[in-house]
């Protein structure tokens, strides 16, 4: 007998939902891993499920190994808890005789020289980072389920900004597909894997038969992050049957970029009307200071995932108030947390339970630099140290080759620049990502070989490599007790008890492609903001530089996520000329006229709910306050009436389901909401 005590109520209540299809809405660090583990012990304790039969789909093997182990303490084995790749391998290198007979298939070594050859064929360039950029664009339009013919014209429904010209791209796709077969058999990358086993459990009945009678139930993890194609192989698993339950929270929706998308989600209880939806919102991980800021973060969301916010709620005893602060420039930032990081761990906290986040990997130099000077180790994740990485040992070479040329009489910053031009360091910013991630670390580069020359630590180029061999050298390797540097995105699915968010200044949070892209992208921004505050514990600390370097023009503004969040720093730190702007809540872009200020949008920007109902819920608000004596926000926050405005809810039940609404709003202002949206049926 499964003991249920471990689990609070909601968690309770997922672990025991009858079989059939169940949707937990979890938020961050309110316990998914193990309610979906109990659920699945449940199901199999009460003989509603067997381990053998059940098949649990995790996004990284790390959570599939983490699933089995906690199986496996409670006397669970035989479950199969795997990533889709991994499951879909093995279940293709079984049926692959039944579909394809004797033909051999491999999986492919090396796709980076079959997409150059397919690159030079269309006449593109084949250096590195252009072929990883046109890889990761076939990557996705195989995981949105997009093929080579279709390519040009869905990119535009997807708003999505091609790394060379689309046809060409096409031309690429197509040709790195005809690459993969020959007469000697077949090569398959891991996009090829789900699509095949979707298509033998599609058009093979008797491989579909085989291995539904095989699997019957089903438990997906990170629901959000799924992609079209992962979601046919789903349905092709399930059949017509709906034993499955799913996980995630829409408000970590960050990997857009790579098909994922949350529509499978948030539309579950539409695709399966008798699907119980739990929703999980307890948080076991952060301080109740934390989460009421990551509350106010994301409930500043608009768009299609606004609607289903969950609210978290901290359990843990109060802690320390986050802290915001702005610097001067990004060196006294970057010295200004390290100081900070040795101030901890002096005072107790684990180096390793410390970590510095970031929007962009280019990022890191300043933190890696500012943390040797004091002497802490750390590490840095999901990627390699700013001295280690390819394009800046290309760049140190260059610059030594240089030294042999009548450039080594020159001013060290203008030799950078040149010498980098060939190398990525283009005059604005390239389309492709991986292109985009080389400009931004030259960039940084000659910032850094700048700020060498301009404190008088060099004058020469020879003396300039000279100090960045030294910077280099002085990086201690990684440890295990040290503190990690990660950008936002390497952070997903990891805590820590101590947190620096840094950096966070408009056109690098959101970043600048994103801005230019749209609401959307801005929205999947803040979002990642929202995974960053998330990731900690107890100490939270925000901070941003309003100039690059020292003595530069403090012309930077703050992320305009933080707007609303801190006001009491908008006079003190922020230029007049920034103060003065208004920007539209539905794209985030400036706002002009005094018509577009007083409405608050661009008058072709749509709210996504009719503003009329907007307005009378803010009258009867403005009446209840006076009734009652107390601040209009106290009875619900703009945010919310706009989530009830997109919601137009018919009944009390439906209320609860909007974030910022519970039982006690209800009981006191349900009546008179549901009154005023009488009116708009």
């Amino acid at each position: 007998m499964i003991n249920l005590d471990d689990l609070d109520e909601d968690q309770r209540i997922a672990a025991t939902a009858p079989r059939g299809p169940v949707c937990i809405l979890a938020g961050a660090g309110t316990g998914k891993t193990r309610t979906i583990t109990y659920r699945i012990a449940h199901l199999i304790d009460q003989g509603m499920a067997t381990p053998a039969r059940t098949l649990a789909v995790t996004f990284t093997t790390r959570a599939a190994g983490e699933m089995r182990d906690r199986l496996r303490d409670m006397g669970i084995g035989g479950v199969q808890a795997r990533t889709f790749h991994s499951a879909a391998m093995r279940q293709l290198r079984y049926f692959w005789p039944q579909i394809a007979g004797d033909l051999p298939w491999k999986m492919i070594d090396n796709k980076f020289s079959l997409v150059g050859r397919a690159a030079r064929n269309a006449g593109l360039p084949a250096d590195r980072d252009q072929v990883r950029d046109l890889l990761s664009e076939i990557e996705w339009a195989k995981a949105s389920l997009i093929s080579a013919d279709g390519y040009a014209e869905k990119i535009a429904q997807h708003h999505r900004t091609p790394p060379a010209d689309e046809a060409k791209v096409a031309q690429v796709y197509r040709d790195y597909e005809s690459l993969k077969s020959s007469s000697e058999g077949m090569l398959l990358d891991f996009e090829d894997l789900l699509l095949h086993v979707a298509g033998a459990l599609e058009n093979a009945p008797s491989v579909a038969q085989e291995f539904r009678s095989q699997y019957r139930t089903f438990v997906v993890d990170e629901y959000q992050d799924v992609t079209p194609l992962q979601q046919r192989v789903l349905e092709a698993w399930l059949g017509d049957r709906d034993d499955l339950t799913v996980v995630g929270d829409a408000n970590q929706t960050i990997y857009s970029f790579t098909g994922a998308t949350p529509d499978y989600l948030l539309n579950f209880s539409r695709t399966y009307d008798n699907a119980t939806v739990v929703k999980l919102q307890r948080d076991y991980r952060s301080t109740p200071e934390i989460t009421d800021l990551a509350n106010s973060v994301i409930s500043k969301a608009t768009g299609r995932v606004a609607g289903t916010r969950l609210e978290l709620i901290g359990m843990r005893d109060n802690g320390p108030q986050p802290t915001f602060t702005a610097y001067d420039d990004e060196p006294t930032e970057a010295r200004e947390v390290a100081g900070k990081v040795l101030s901890l761990i002096n005072s107790g906290v684990s180096a390793r339970e410390i970590a510095i986040l970031y929007r962009v990997n280019a990022q890191s130099a300043a933190f890696e630099q500012a943390l040797s000077d004091v002497g802490v180790v750390y590490q840095v994740r999901g990627g390699e140290g700013f001295f280690t990485r390819p394009e800046i040992r290309e760049a140190t070479n260059a610059l030594i080759a240089a030294t042999r040329s009548h450039l080594a009489s020159e001013n060290p910053v203008d030799v950078a620049r040149q010498v980098f031009a060939p190398l990525g360091l283009t005059p604005t910013e390239p389309q492709g990502a991986q292109a985009r991630e080389r400009w931004q670390s030259l960039g940084a580069l000659v910032d850094l070989i700048e700020e060498i020359v301009r404190s008088g630590e060099a004058e020469t180029l020879t003396e300039v490599l000279l100090s960045l061999k030294r910077r280099a050298d002085a990086k201690h390797p990684p440890n295990v007790d040290s503190v990690t540097l990660a950008s936002l995105h390497a952070a997903k699915g990891l805590e820590w008890d101590a947190v620096f968010l840094t950096g966070l200044v408009e056109n690098t949070l959101p970043i600048s492609h994103a801005i230019k892209a749209g609401h959307e992208h801005i929205e999947e921004e803040r979002r990642l903001f929202y995974v960053g505050v998330t990731r900690a514990r107890e100490h939270l600390h925000l901070s941003w530089a309003l100039a690059r370097q020292e003595g530069g023009h403090k012309s930077r503004k703050r992320s305009r996520f933080l707007d609303g969040i801190v006001p009491e720093l908008d006079v003190e730190k922020t230029p007049e000329r920034l103060r003065r702007s208004k920007r539209c809540r539905v794209c985030g872009l400036g706002l002009n006229s005094p018509a577009e200020k007083s409405l608050g949008r661009h008058e072709d920007c749509e709210p996504g709910f009719n503003e009329d109902v907007f307005f009378a819920l803010k009258e009867w608000r403005l009446d209840q306050s006076r009734l009652h004596n107390m601040k209009a926000f106290m009875i619900f926050t703009d945010a919310t009436l706009m989530s009830i405005a997109e919601a137009m809810p018919r009944d009390h039940a439906e209320m609860l389901d909007i974030s910022g609404v519970g039982p006690s709003k209800v009981d006191s202002y349900g009546d008179g909401v549901l009154s005023v949206l009488s009116q708009f049926r």
